[in-house]
């Protein structure tokens, strides 16, 4: 039995839900979203969902908590929206907004040019070095973070490069620090 999938979802004021077919789709103030269900039937009563395993599926104790997690994180989504930040670390990076996406200054001999979907708004200060990426898709948002991470990951001896807010750098002990 799934721990996770036996929780009840609530739903919160603003947001509907409708199933049709194998297909759910929660909309709110933050947007709309779908989702493709496997594995798993739903029911809707009194502000609650519920999500109950087909047991004729394979792996269906598998999908039964997945399920629940990707509807729950739609409907969180919808109704307060994700946010992901990230910081910018060394004296000759930067990065600007540009109407298409980012474009960021990554000691590289060129600027690198970042496309947005248009589903993630973006917010970015200059001066502090911050990206503060928004949206209601939780896996979009979390794939692009990812995606402008990936161009310059903090290295671990000065700690320059693109990491999260929240993410800790270890930091290693050059040559010279270590004598002889």
């Amino acid at each position: 039995m799934s721990r996770i999938g036996k929780k009840p979802i609530p739903i919160p004021q603003g947001v509907e839900v409708k199933v049709e077919g194998n297909v759910v789709k929660v909309k709110g103030p933050k947007g709309e979203l779908s989702q493709e269900l496997k594995g798993v039937t739903i029911e809707i009563k009194d502000n609650v969902i519920r999500v109950l395993p087909v047991q004729d599926e394979p792996n269906w104790q598998a999908l039964w908590g997945l399920m629940r997690s990707l509807i729950n994180n739609m409907v969180v989504g919808v109704s307060q929206g994700f946010k992901k930040v990230l910081v910018i670390t060394g004296r000759e990076y930067s990065v600007k907004k540009d109407p298409k996406g980012l474009v960021l200054n990554l000691g590289y001999s060129h600027p690198v040019e970042i496309p947005l979907p248009p589903e993630i708004q973006v917010e970015v200060d200059e001066r502090a070095k911050v990206i503060t990426l928004t949206s209601a898709n939780k896996q979009l948002l979390g794939q692009v973070a990812a995606d402008i991470r990936a161009w310059r990951p903090v290295e671990p001896y000065k700690g320059k490069g693109i990491r999260y807010s929240d993410e800790k750098v270890i930091r290693k002990v050059g040559k010279k620090a270590l004598g002889k």
